[in-house]
């Protein structure tokens, strides 16, 4: 009603202006929802000091990788890694990087550690990454579900602020 008598005493105009066709409106990256099921158990398959790798079934969908990103995002941020079976320490020691590596069973979590023959050919097969730190912030984060080494959905803004969920 504001509007209305704002404009009215202004003299707006009702009808849309033209766009110029010229004129590129920029890309505005939308990132996937939370996912609202519980993430699969996982194991870790193997650490160094700057990469664990985990897996999970090997059927999960993408909405259980999603969740075990989640999952680890909200671990990183509340320090309670140690409940997901995870070494808090080795992860608060991250020098400045902490990078987590998510495959949908065993069959290929090995292709970063075999020096023979890669056990599923030369590409990277990971589910999801998780990345936890940079050379500017350690504590900067990022997400992103893995469809093949050319497609990833990052699964929220890394510069945002991290909102705590309402319940973990």
């Amino acid at each position: 009603m504001t509007l209305a008598l704002f404009c009215g005493a202004l003299g707006c105009k009702s009808a849309p202006s033209k766009v110029d066709p010229q004129i590129k409106i920029a890309k505005i990256d939308a990132y996937s929802s939370r996912p609202t099921i519980a993430p699969p158990p996982f194991k870790i398959f193997h650490q160094t000091d700057n990469s664990i790798t985990l897996v999970t079934d090997e059927h999960a969908t993408d909405d259980q990788i999603k969740a075990i990103i989640w999952q680890l995002r909200d671990a990183a941020h509340a320090h309670t890694f140690a409940a997901l079976h995870i070494d808090q320490t080795a992860v608060d020691k991250r020098d400045p990087i902490m990078w987590f590596h998510i495959y949908r069973g065993s069959k290929c979590a090995s292709e970063k550690y075999t020096s023979g023959a890669l056990p599923c050919g030369g590409a990277y097969h990971a589910s999801g990454d998780y990345i936890l730190g940079s050379f500017a912030n350690k504590d900067h984060d990022d997400g992103a579900l893995l469809k093949d080494e050319d497609h990833e959905t990052h699964l929220w803004n890394p510069d945002a602020p991290y909102i705590a969920p309402s319940n973990p």
